[in-house]
């Protein structure tokens, strides 16, 4: 059995869902111009620095912008929508447990601090449960995903060895990055995303009330609330 002692958590589309804001963002930029955003798209940006997602974005689309403009305009809306953003299922419920039990968690996101501390203002005494959060903005994260840079990072900060992190990642890059860092990767993908493109992943599943802690070596669930998992997916 694979034991590993810390966890280390990407945010959007993992742990916030805040995925559809994105999506929207984009395609209110889009339509602008008579593009289309489709998910063919979205899933080449996913995860990636917020740079390269956008030189991306408007190659792809042969926009009359820049990837800066975008990326201005596409900050005004999201601005305004990440406060709203909400828990994705059994999120809460997976990081109480592992804290009860005393697992070191982080979270590593290729989010700027600030846009990050919108996503998180309505759910701060949630994420005192993680010994650090690292943004992609902090100088020793010096190459975005696909590098394995900021997990690196965060796993010193946890004082763990990187063969002992189990990471949850959404996207391909994600998953690549924690590969590259040695470490084990449990992939939560859109379900629309073509699983070929999270290869490597040590287990791949379709939302984190799947997740049997168990199997890893980490503290396992409770019968009762296991079998409570639906309606307490949140607890």
């Amino acid at each position: 059995m694979v034991r590993v002692s810390c966890v280390i958590y990407d945010l959007d589309g993992l742990l916030l869902d805040t995925e559809p804001f994105y999506t929207r963002a984009s395609q209110v930029i889009a339509q602008r111009f008579g593009k289309d955003f489709d998910w063919s798209l979205k899933a080449r940006m996913m995860g990636r620095e917020a740079s390269e997602a956008a030189r991306t974005f408007v190659e792809a689309l042969e926009l009359p912008l820049t990837p800066e403009a975008y990326l201005e305009e596409r900050r005004a809306l999201l601005e305004a929508w990440f406060p709203g953003a909400r828990p994705m299922p059994g999120a809460r419920r997976l990081t109480r447990h592992l804290h009860r039990h005393g697992i070191p968690q982080a979270v590593a996101t290729s989010s700027e601090r600030r846009l990050f501390e919108l996503k998180i203002r309505r759910h701060r005494e949630w994420f005192r449960l993680f010994a650090c959060c690292v943004t992609g903005d902090e100088p020793e994260v010096r190459h975005a995903k696909p590098a394995p840079d900021i997990f690196l990072v965060a796993a010193r900060r946890l004082g763990a060895e990187p063969e002992r992190c189990l990471v949850f990642e959404d996207s391909p890059a994600g998953v690549q990055a924690a590969l590259a860092a040695g470490m084990y990767v449990v992939a939560v993908p859109d379900p629309r995303m073509e699983r070929a493109a999270l290869r490597g992943a040590h287990q791949v599943l379709a939302g984190l009330g799947e997740f049997d802690p168990a199997a890893w070596g980490l503290p396992p669930y409770r019968r009762r609330a296991r079998a409570a998992a639906g309606a307490q997916a949140e607890e």
